[in-house]
Parts: structure tokens; C-alpha cells; sequence
């Protein structure tokens, strides 16, 4: 590990007061996401009477013109900020399952008692205020590993999809059911149970599937939120504008958000004079990637 916070939460003693985890996966070279992230749903805050806290995860630059120097520049961020998990693999898309082990493994040492773990992409934006209230708001709250469900498809075999998966690695025609890595919300009973299965299981380069897999082999299902748009919004009509703040105000999470555009919704959906004719989205098209 070259970056920790080990007193992220406060200890072991105090790591029960953390509610909410939010944890962002990234990149060295995205420093223009962190600081709109710091500004907006990022924020570690107490909202509604608990507690929130941040962390952003992330590997080395396989550019090794630009990795000391951006290795050093996440030590600066992290004396100022606190807030870097870095460890010493390359930042690669096949390398993301292993960022999200080694994250579970840092949360059982240093984080085990934070209420919920919500992991998304640096290129999501999150309404923390609703994902609260929501957990605020549930019965069972259990073995929570919620998000944008993905069932019915199987490993890419053409060569020129990001997501490809030769033979030689696996012959499975279908993968379990599974949460989109662009946003996963799990519960502090899911997190240790899936760090563990994953100490028995190969590690499967594409991390929400293999998340999937842990969850199989456990015996537990992942649940589906309509509130998850991992393909962004879509609009009543080609008239209208699909950066309305109205069709975030009640979701959960859009993928796919600019770093300025981050800043615009956050500041939008908590205007007081927002007033909104549009009634919030019930549907979502089905997607078959992360």
C-alpha cells in the first residue's frame, strides 16, 4: 500500500459512528473529478443525524513517465485531504476487481463497523441526501447489496469490446446476476461475507461480475433500485433538455456525469425554488455493460 488514512473512521472504536462509506474508484490522472466530488456528493458530513465519510480508491499510472510524479502528487493530495487509498498495482480496467479486494480487506481492518459501503465510479453523481434517507427508511437493511441489476448476459467473445473474456479463462455462457460497478451500495453484513468468498474464488478481471460471483456462491441475490441510472436519464421528448435538474432531484445515481456538470446538479437539485412539473422517472432501459 503506498497511501492510507488508517484513521479514516475514527479507529476501531470509533468506526461504529460511520453510517455511510462513500468510496470513489479513480485514477491518478482525474484530480478534476476528485475536487468536484470533495465539493458535492462527496462531502464527509453528518446529514439527518449521521455521519459520512469519503475515500477515493486507486492503482499506479502504467505511464511510467508520469508515475512517480503523479505518485507523489496523491501524497500531497492525501496530507491536505486525508481521503486516498493507493496501492502498489497498475490502474488498468482487468486490475478493477483487484482494487475493490483490497479495498474490502482495508475496510475489515480499518473500517469494519461503517454501517453501509457505497463504491461508485469518478464519473457518477450521487444524491447522498436521498441514498440516506433511503437507508434511513428501510426495514431490513441486512444483506444489502443493492444497485442497476444486469442479468441474462455472458462473457464478450469478440476481441474489440473492452469487456472481453477469452475461453481459455472461463467457458460459462452466463454470469450470475449482478450490480453494475458503477454504483454499488452494500451493507456492513454483505462487505465481510463477499471479502471472504473472494479469498476462495480466482480473481475474475471484471469486478461487478465477480462481485456477482461472490454473491452466488454465498447464496445471496443482489437487489435492484430503480434509482441507479448507470446509462444516464432519459427524456419524455427530443424537446427536452436532459440536463433538467428535475430528473435527478429523486434518483440515486447517473452515470456518465462531467466534472462541471457535477457541480451544476448538485447545486441545482438542493435550489429551494426548484420547481419541477416533470414526474420522476420509472424506468430504465435494460444495459449489458457496467
Amino acid at each position: 500500500m503506498i497511501q492510507n488514512v488508517p484513521d479514516k473512521c475514527g479507529g476501531r472504536e470509533g468506526t461504529q459512528n460511520v453510517f455511510l462509506l462513500l468510496v470513489i474508484k479513480s485514477h491518478p490522472f482525474n484530480q478534476d473529478r476528485w475536487e468536484m466530488i470533495r465539493k458535492t456528493w462527496g462531502k464527509e458530513r453528518e446529514f439527518n443525524g449521521v455521519l459520512i465519510k469519503r475515500v477515493f480508491i486507486s492503482g499506479v499510472s502504467s505511464d511510467q513517465n508520469e508515475s512517480r510524479k503523479l505518485n507523489q502528487l496523491l501524497a500531497l493530495e492525501n496530507r491536505e485531504h486525508r481521503d486516498i487509498l493507493q496501492w502498489d498495482f497498475l490502474d488498468t480496467f482487468y486490475n478493477l476487481t483487484l482494487k475493490q479486494y483490497k479495498l474490502l480487506q482495508w475496510v475489515s481492518e480499518f473500517c469494519p463497523s461503517a454501517k453501509f459501503i457505497f463504491s461508485a465510479d469518478d464519473d457518477a453523481f450521487v444524491n447522498t441526501d436521498n441514498m440516506v434517507d433511503y437507508l434511513l427508511g428501510m426495514k431490513v437493511q441486512q444483506d444489502l447489496f443493492m444497485g442497476r441489476l444486469i442479468y441474462g448476459f455472458g462473457p464478450k467473445r469478440q476481441k474489440s469490446s473492452k469487456y472481453y473474456i477469452p475461453e481459455i479463462l472461463t467457458t460459462i455462457k452466463f454470469y450470475p446476476p449482478y450490480i453494475s460497478g458503477a454504483g454499488i451500495l452494500m451493507s456492513v453484513y454483505t462487505a465481510p461475507i463477499i471479502s471472504h468468498i473472494a479469498q476462495d474464488l480466482e480473481l475474475y478481471p471484471i469486478d461487478d461480475v465477480f462481485f456477482g460471483m461472490c454473491l452466488a456462491k454465498a447464496g445471496l441475490a443482489p437487489h435492484s433500485h430503480s434509482g441507479f441510472r448507470t446509462a444516464g436519464v432519459s427524456v419524455p421528448s427530443t424537446q427536452d433538455e436532459s440536463f433538467n435538474p428535475c430528473y435527478y432531484r429523486e434518483l440515486l445515481l447517473v452515470h456518465r456525469i462531467r466534472p462541471f456538470e457535477m457541480l451544476l446538479l448538485w447545486d441545482a437539485v438542493h435550489d429551494a425554488n426548484l420547481k419541477c412539473v416533470h414526474a420522476p422517472q420509472k424506468s430504465a432501459s435494460t444495459e449489458s455493460t457496467t
